[in-house]
Formats: structure tokens, C-alpha cells, sequence
């Protein structure tokens, strides 16, 4: 994940047994966090160095490896001292990202996924690097570039380029109101701005049931895509029987065309701690972990500074505001593996596994982390609470509409004037956050919308008047996902966007179900051949079939949306695909 130091195999293990002796007491749940240190020391993670790490944690080599295997940011063989990842989702795509990749292959002498033979340099063609708002967007060791120009290569490898800054906007600024600029919001501007009060009012006027009753009042449903009712989880928690409970924040966004998270964790890393706080208060949790993707450095080292901030003020740690409140929090980096985005396979992560979902029931709230009662909450869902539990449910409920209450971010990426993270409350349209907000189409007309992301369906001009609502986007078809909106003028080719989706779902299925494992790579390979000009007979028909087999065989949300834009592209034009 770092840049390394050297890449030699280690000559005396006792330097490495050293750095994760902290891990060691952790079992087989501290193998992920030991593997990112080893990998920081080395450059990668020799057999000598996974056998002394398994030893340590007591976990069997061939287990140690199929955890390097399954993560794409680990690796098993030596690789350059520094690692260029350029981005190849579709925002990227459109805006140059090939060219971009292959004029730094020709620059450094190298094909893609090879290193130089100086050793210095690895590059990659990654999946989404949640920068689609600044595309093309590569990571150079652990650096995010943004706004690539294939033509300056020698310059953005030295880092001489635009670091990452959204455009932060919208109607409304609730859950972005201490959002924007370079700088992160610290402990003492939150404050003043009221936060932590409704840590405090709670832990002094407010029983953890009564929380839990404000948040089912408010009507708020989890911002990350299964649209759950918040309150719910938390009293079935509540209730569970078993101890320790926890709670997680899952920051592991990796889908094409997302980044509101990466936003909030950036510039506003306190109201997610509270919001964890608040949760770990209602349900009766000490411990919480908060789940970062390993691509998200800048975002990890924000969060892990205000994790230290609050636990020097007494908000994280033993008796939180005087009440007998204990909560601490830990945070646990990815490896890069979207998989891990699901609840189930994040817990897998965390317990030092390959990433694969579980079979549910048993959920989460009775069965979760460590086979414990457990939340889970997305980045967004957590940054609601606080304003929930100080201004009270009928603050909350002021924005939005009855059955879809609250503020709602949206990631808009792709051909618009101005695309970035935009608040809004539920019931403003498409047109309005397009053309109002982001000032409209870039480069032609509209063509498509991709709305809910990679795993959503796709709106043409025919649905700008329809109101972002959870109940209007149902009865269009349309799914509201995490808040995606990527915009495609009318010079894009559908097919190679289809194409490229389908990739991305291919390349981070985890393989342990059939119907997603074998579906996801015949419809990136039905796709190419259309891409291609090589169609076969019967190729639509098997498409449809494929998709429709992921769709109600598959065991988790991967495979049962993988197909979801590929078959709404198919109805929206008859004609996209011709034997």
C-alpha cells in the first residue's frame, strides 16, 4: 500500500515480529492489519514473511496466502518501490484514461502490470478510485492525482499535478456544512458548530431506547443502497441476546461513480464519530470499527487523527461524558476488494478472512461481527444522527418527503459542467441537480443517466421530471442505490460503457457462488464481443439469460445487480445489441 523502502526478502524476522506484536494478541483478526505492515516494510510479502506472520497469529500458511491472493493491493511477488494505479471505471474511461495509461506504460518502458527493471516502478489498471468527479484519476504510491493530462506524464508521476478537491454543493448544506476546502473540520471548529452536544444530550437526558425510538421516528434508512430502516436495525441489536455488541462503519465505497463517503470522511471526520458513538450508546456496544478501502489513504489518516482528537476530549474511551458510556474505536484498512462493501463479507475482513459473503439468516443485528450482535452503518447514515438526536425528528423530517424524509447527498460524475457532491433534500428531480446545480451537459446533449451507480439502470431525457424520491424512482425503475448519478452525452458509446461496468463486476466477483463467478465473466465476454463488432447469433438472448440467472440465483447483492444496467440498456434501446 506504501511506498517502500526496499524489496528485498527480510534477513532477520525479528524487526517484523517486532512491529506486529501489537496484531499477534489479536489472533486471526489482526492478519490484515499485520499483512498492510509487512507489505509496508518489504514491498511485498515473501513466503518466509507470511509463514512468520501466520506463525505469530496462529494461522495456517495456505490461509495466509489466500488472503494475499484475494486482495488485488497485496501482493506475493516483488513489485516496483513505488505502484501507479490509473483508474478504468466509466467517468474515467470517457475522460481519457486509456490514453492516459498507456502513454505512462510508453514513458516508463513497461505493459501494464509489469515493473521496471530498476525496480522502481509497478503500473496497474485499477477499478474505481472513488475520484469519478475528477477523472481521469490515478494513485501514485499512496498519492491521489486527479484531472490526469496524458500528455504530462513525467509531470503527474513526480506529483506535480491537481490533488483531490470536490465541488461540494447543493439546496441545502446539513450533513456539508463544515464540508469544503483542503482542510478537514478538527475537533474544536466541529464544537463550535455544535458538535458532540448530541453525544452529550444523550448520555445526559436521553436512555439508549428512547435514541433508538428518535432515529425510527425520523424515518432515516440507510444511505448505502439497501435502503433498510436505521432504527429497525438498531433495536433488533438492542435486543439481541449476546455479548459484546458492535458497531461498524462501513467505508468501503468502491463502486463506479461513488465518493460522497470519501467526501464526508475528508473533510468532516467527526460527525461519522458521533454518529458511531451515538449507535454504540443506543445499542449497548463498547467497540466499533471503522472500515476504510485501502485506496483511501487521505481519508484514513484524517479519520485516524480525529479518532485520536476525540479520545484526548473524552469522547472516545472510558466514561464518556461522565455517564458510564465505554466505546472505543478501531480502524481497519481494505486491500482492495469491492466485495468487502457487503456487511457480511466485511465482517470476514475484519476477522482476518477472504472477503465472502455470508449465507443470511442469521443477520448482522443477532449474528454479526464475530458471529455477535452487530450494526452496521454506511459513512453517509452515520453523518444523519447527530442532527437527528440535537435538532430533533421534526428538523430531520423538514427536508425531503414524508415517506423519503431527510437530506440526501449525490455523487454526479461523468459529461456535466460541474460534477461533484451535491445535498439536496428528497423530492428535487434529475433536471434540477443536472442542469440547476451542475450546470448542465458538457459536450452535447444528454444521452443517458446511469442512476444508482454500476449495480443501477440507466434514464434518458424522457425521466429528467422525475423526483428523487425512493417511492417515485420505484415506480420509474429506476433505483436510488447510494446517491450514483453518472451522466453520458450523446457522443458515448453504451456498449463499451456496458462493456466496462461489466468488467468491473467480473473482475471483483469473489467467486464463492456460481451464478455470479460464471454469469459476471460470460457477460463481460458476451459485452466485449459486441464491443468488438463480433457478435454472435443468440448473443442478446443469452445476455438476457445470463443476467436474469445472477439476478435470482446469486447469494449476495453482486451478483443479483451485476446485470441490473446491462438489462435496463437492453430495454431502453431494442436495437443496442443486433445478431
Amino acid at each position: 500500500m506504501m511506498q517502500k523502502d526496499s524489496l528485498e526478502k527480510p534477513k532477520n524476522n525479528q524487526k517484523l515480529l517486532d512491529n506486529i506484536a501489537p496484531f499477534a494478541t489479536e489472533g486471526r483478526s489482526g492478519l490484515l492489519p499485520a499483512l498492510h505492515m509487512a507489505q509496508e516494510m518489504y514491498g511485498w510479502i515473501s513466503e518466509s514473511v507470511a509463514a512468520t506472520i501466520g506463525h505469530a497469529l496462529k494461522v495456517p500458511l495456505a490461509d495466509v496466502f489466500g488472503v494475499i491472493d484475494f486482495y488485488t493491493m497485496l501482493y506475493s511477488r516483488p513489485v516496483g518501490r513505488t505502484i501507479v494505479r490509473v483508474c478504468a471505471d466509466p467517468s474515467c474511461s470517457i475522460a481519457g484514461a486509456k490514453e492516459v495509461l498507456d502513454n505512462a506504460c510508453d514513458y516508463l518502458g513497461v505493459k501494464q502490470d509489469e515493473t521496471t527493471e530498476d525496480g522502481e516502478w509497478t503500473i496497474e489498471s485499477t477499478t474505481c478510485l472513488g475520484l469519478c468527479d475528477q477523472a481521469p484519476a490515478a494513485l501514485v504510491g499512496d498519492i491521489a492525482i486527479t484531472s490526469l493530462n496524458a500528455d504530462r506524464t513525467s509531470e503527474w508521476l513526480a506529483l506535480d499535478a491537481k490533488q483531490p478537491v470536490s465541488i461540494i454543493d447543493g439546496d441545502i448544506r446539513v450533513l456539508t456544512r463544515d464540508c469544503g476546502g483542503s482542510t478537514p473540520t478538527d475537533l474544536e471548529t466541529y464544537q463550535a458548530r455544535g458538535g458532540y452536544l448530541a453525544l452529550s444530550k444523550a448520555c445526559a437526558e436521553v436512555n439508549p431506547v428512547d435514541v433508538i425510538e428518535e432515529v425510527k421516528v425520523s424515518g432515516l434508512v440507510g444511505r448505502g443502497g439497501a435502503a433498510f430502516p436505521t432504527g429497525v436495525k438498531w433495536e433488533s441489536a438492542s435486543v439481541a441476546e449476546g455479548q459484546p455488541k458492535y458497531v461498524v462503519c462501513n467505508a468501503d465505497e468502491s463502486e463506479p461513480g461513488t465518493f460522497k463517503d470519501r467526501v464526508l470522511m475528508e473533510t468532516n471526520p467527526h460527525q461519522i464519530l458521533e454518529g458511531m458513538l451515538l449507535a454504540g450508546y443506543a445499542i449497548g456496544a463498547q467497540n466499533g470499527y471503522f472500515y476504510v478501502r485501502g485506496e483511501y489513504s487521505r481519508s484514513i489518516e484524517i479519520i485516524t487523527e480525529a479518532i485520536d482528537e476525540a479520545r484526548c476530549a473524552g469522547f472516545i474511551g472510558n466514561n464518556i461524558c461522565g455517564a458510564g458510556f465505554d466505546f472505543d474505536i478501531e480502524v481497519r484498512v481494505g486491500a482492495g476488494a469491492y466485495i468487502c462493501g457487503e456487511e457480511t463479507a466485511l465482517f470476514e475482513s475484519i476477522e482476518g478472512k477472504r472477503g465472502f459473503p455470508r449465507i443470511k439468516p442469521p443477520f448482522p443485528t443477532t449474528h454479526g461481527l464475530f458471529g455477535k450482535p452487530t450494526v452496521v452503518n454506511n459513512v453517509e447514515t452515520l453523518c444523519n444522527i447527530p442532527m437527528i438526536i440535537r435538532d430533533g425528528v421534526d428538523v430531520f423530517r423538514s427536508y425531503g418527503t414524508d415517506k423519503s424524509p431527510g437530506p440526501k447527498l449525490f455523487c454526479l460524475s461523468g459529461d456535466v459542467v460541474r460534477p461533484g457532491v451535491y445535498e439536496v433534500p428528497f423530492g428535487v428531480t434529475l433536471r434540477h441537480i443536472i442542469e440547476d446545480l451542475a450546470g448542465g451537459i458538457k459536450g452535447g446533449s444528454l444521452q443517458a443517466i446511469l442512476v444508482g451507480g454500476a449495480a443501477g439502470a440507466f434514464a434518458t431525457s424522457d425521466e429528467l421530471d422525475v423526483p428523487l424520491t425512493f417511492e417515485d424512482l420505484r415506480d420509474a425503475n429506476l433505483p436510488l442505490g447510494s446517491g450514483v448519478l453518472m451522466v453520458f452525452n450523446e457522443l458515448r458509446n453504451i456498449p463499451i460503457i456496458l462493456s466496462e461496468l461489466a468488467y468491473f463486476f467480473a473482475h471483483e466477483s469473489c467467486g464463492k457462488c456460481y451464478p455470479c463467478q460464471l454469469g459476471t465473466q460470460r457477460q463481460y465476454e458476451i459485452l466485449h464481443r459486441v464491443v468488438r463488432g463480433k457478435v454472435k447469433r443468440g448473443d442478446k438472448e443469452r445476455l438476457l439469460d445470463v443476467g436474469w440467472t445472477m439476478t435470482d440465483a446469486s447469494l449476495c447483492g453482486l451478483g443479483q445487480t451485476a446485470a441490473t444496467a446491462v438489462i435496463s440498456a437492453m430495454d431502453k434501446w431494442p436495437d443496442l445489441i443486433e445478431d
